[in-house]
This record gives structure tokens, C-alpha cells and sequence, in this order.
């Protein structure tokens, strides 16, 4: 239940964090892009969903403190939070502010490294794996294997957030999944916050008043990511490579949107909540 509870609080928080900043991020110049149908928002809003995160996040490490959890297993609960949100927000605030979006896929970026240059793609990778090793613990293979499910996941939710609320309803598609396979309790706390901070966004995202950017984008994926590790086995998380893997590879070939739009269920899905013109698209 506490994980559940975790994932209402988180959606109060970023809800009543918007409803508090939406002036300020909708005047803020710097923060204003175009969205697909060519209105101005401010893009970014995802980070109020670190916001979100961080309050209720330092709000519960204190109180778990309080009730005689050890400091060493306290810290490292609020590293991998803090770590694991604050880094990939970074990263996605980058690509988002500076629009480093020419680069796309496993060959652009392996392309770019080969010619020297770091793309924001490379260093969400080697950012999931280090997560990934504090996260999952110190068997090496395993830490490696935990960290490229965060960072696959990260890029992977990336790659839907191409339409309004796309990206956090795939979001919660994967805490359902992530329950069903491990049951919601203490373990589960920090994905299920994040994921819930996200869905505290959704009704702002759908009615086109804001885009939560690659900053949303990347906090989401790699808190599914994240909630895969948790929730399986060695076995469970090759699995979950291998598919979020797939779905990596096959974005550089198949248009997602198209694929959505040619499947009736999953078109109503993507376009439920959406203002009447995204839905007569």
C-alpha cells in the first residue's frame, strides 16, 4: 500500500506545483517552443514533477529517519532517488533548452562518438549504468545489466513523448506492469512516486497548456526502468533489455505514431483526455 500511496501523493504535489507555477513557466521566454500543432508552451514543465519528487522524497527520508532506519541504508534510498531523478532531469533540461534533438538513435550517437563528440544520448547511458550500480548492488554484471534497463528505459520513453499525455500514459502503462510483477510495497516507493508525480501533469499535458519535454521524459523512463529492476529477477531484467532494446532499434525505422494511429485501441488510448482537435486528427 505504501507504494501506492507514494504514487497518489506524488500526483497532489506536481498537481498543486502546477497549478502554483503556471504562470511563471507559461511567461518565462526562455522556456517557450512550439508544440506539433504549432502553439507556443512552455516546454520543460517536467520539472516540476522533479519538484514533486524532491519535496515528498526529502519529506519521507526524513520520516523514515525518524522511525530508526539506519543512516547507510537511508542515504543510499535518497542517493538513487535524488540521483536517479535529479541526473536524468539534467540531461533531458539540457536537450530541451539548448534543442540538441539532430542526433537521434543507437547509430547517430555511436556515429557522433566516433567523431568525438558526447552527445546527451551517451551520457544518459553511462548516467543509468552508475545508478544502476548504487541501485542494484555490487555484483558487477548485475549492476551493469540493472543500469542499461534505467538508461534504455530513459531513451525509450523519450521516444513516445511525441504527442500530448503520450508519454505519461505509457508511464503508468508501466507501473501497472511493474506491480503485476512485483507487488506494490516499500521497494517500489521511488518509481511509483515519480510515476504518480508525472500523472499529477497528465490533465495540463492533454489539454495542450504545456509540454513536459525530454526533462519529464527521461525522469519517467528511467522510473520504470528503475521499478523493472526492482520488481524482477536476472532473468526478468535480460528480458526487459531485450525489449526496451527493440523498441529502441525499431524507432530508428518505424514511425510509433503511425503505428498507433493504424491500431484503433491504441489510437483511442492516445487520443482519450486530448483536446477535440488532437482528436480529429
Amino acid at each position: 500500500m505504501i507504494a501506492v500511496a507514494a504514487f497518489a501523493i506524488g500526483a497532489a504535489v506536481a498537481a498543486a506545483l502546477w497549478a502554483a507555477m503556471v504562470r511563471q513557466l507559461t511567461s518565462a521566454e526562455a522556456l517557450q517552443r512550439e508544440n506539433y500543432r504549432g502553439h507556443r508552451l512552455p516546454v520543460a514543465a517536467g520539472i516540476v514533477i522533479v519538484l514533486a519528487v524532491v519535496l515528498v522524497g526529502a519529506a519521507y527520508v526524513a520520516a523514515v529517519r525518524v522511525n530508526g532506519v539506519r543512516a547507510e541504508e537511508n542515504l543510499r534510498g535518497a542517493t538513487i532517488l535524488a540521483g536517479g531523478t535529479l541526473g536524468f532531469a539534467l540531461i533531458g533540461l539540457f536537450d530541451d533548452l539548448v534543442g540538441a534533438t539532430s542526433i537521434k538513435g543507437f547509430r547517430g550517437h555511436l556515429r557522433a562518438l566516433a567523431h568525438g563528440e558526447l552527445t546527451t544520448g551517451m551520457v544518459k547511458l553511462v548516467w543509468g549504468v552508475l545508478i544502476g550500480t548504487i541501485a542494484v548492488g555490487t555484483d558487477l554484471v548485475g549492476s551493469i545489466r540493472g543500469g542499461l534497463v534505467i538508461a534504455a528505459a530513459a531513451n525509450a520513453a523519450n521516444l513516445f513523448d511525441r504527442a500530448p499525455g503520450r508519454v505519461i500514459k505509457v508511464s503508468v502503462l508501466g507501473a501497472m506492469v511493474i506491480a503485476v510483477l512485483g507487488a506494490p510495497g516499500w521497494w517500489l516507493t521511488g518509481p511509483m512516486l515519480v510515476i504518480g508525480a508525472g500523472v499529477g501533469l497528465l490533465v495540463p499535458d492533454l489539454r495542450e497548456r504545456c509540454m513536459i519535454g525530454d526533462t519529464g521524459a527521461n525522469v519517467l523512463g528511467a522510473a520504470v526502468g528503475f521499478g523493472l529492476v526492482l520488481a524482477t529477477g536476472a532473468t526478468g531484467q535480460w528480458i526487459a533489455l531485450a525489449v526496451l532494446v527493440a523498441i529502441n532499434a525499431a524507432s530508428e525505422v518505424v514511425s510509433f505514431s503511425r503505428v498507433i494511429d493504424r491500431m484503433p485501441p491504441l489510437r483511442w488510448l492516445d487520443r482519450f483526455g486530448t483536446l477535440p482537435e488532437r482528436r480529429a486528427r
